[in-house]
């Protein structure tokens, strides 16, 4: 099967999480699809929050069926607290009108992300635009002073995988089986619910529990492909 690679970086990032707000804003520690939905429709120019006309963003109408795969170049990003003034006028009811924002960002993140080809024509136009680097809108890591550097274009081949073999990509935990550890190199687990889709009317993130190890797994789901020896898994 045919896919897009991509190396997808920046010297920081915030994919803001909803639930936590009251002193500092937390992050997701990966992009997730949503997320990663939102910087291809910058790409190809649809309209995002508070701009569409339907329920839910143009770009996520439109992108929603991608199939997508994310393969962290490490499994744990640095995190930093960056406190700054946000002083214009309507920040705040505060006195003075300054707000005081903390939040957490990630250092240097780095994905490599794959997308499955279809017959789509935003599929066409993304892929187009990918390899010529002309993006309608500037693509960023969840703010827009995070601005995101997209690289090493081309073009791969996935196939099924046909046996136990490494995850290198996010992938949702009920998909997979964990069936034995590295015998040599490092031994990680990661393992957060992170968002996968926009609920209807409600525009609230859909989670599911997402995991990436060096363990060797065993596979549950036909989401699973073979990318240069290693397993990915793609949704």
């Amino acid at each position: 099967m045919k896919a897009i690679s991509f190396k997808l970086s920046g010297r920081f990032a915030h994919f803001k999480k909803p639930d936590v707000n009251s002193h500092t804003y937390f992050t997701y520690s990966h992009i997730h699809k949503v997320a990663l939905l939102g910087i291809f429709g910058s790409i190809l120019g649809l309209r995002g929050y508070g701009n569409s006309k339907g329920d839910l963003p143009e770009f996520y109408e439109r992108l929603k069926d991608f199939k997508v795969s994310i393969i962290p170049q490490k499994p744990y990003f640095t995190k930093k607290i960056v406190t700054f003034n946000n002083s214009v006028g309507y920040a705040s009811q505060e006195q003075g009108g300054n707000l005081i924002v903390r939040e957490q960002w990630l250092e240097n993140p780095a994905w490599e992300i794959l997308v499955l080809e279809n017959e789509s024509d935003e599929f066409k136009e993304l892929e187009k635009r990918l390899f010529k680097k002309e993006f309608v809108y500037v693509p960023y890591l969840g703010k827009n002073d995070h601005f995101a550097n997209i690289d090493e274009v081309k073009e791969v081949e996935l196939k099924e995988a046909s046996s136990d073999m490494v995850c290198i990509s996010l992938a949702k935990k009920d998909d997979l089986v964990l069936k034995k550890a590295p015998r040599f190199g490092s031994n990680f687990f990661y393992e957060e619910y992170l968002p996968m889709r926009l609920k209807e009317k409600f525009l609230i993130y859909e989670y599911e529990k997402i995991v990436l190890s060096s363990w060797v797994v065993e596979r549950r789901s036909e989401e699973f492909f073979e990318y240069e020896g290693k397993g990915v898994w793609c949704e």
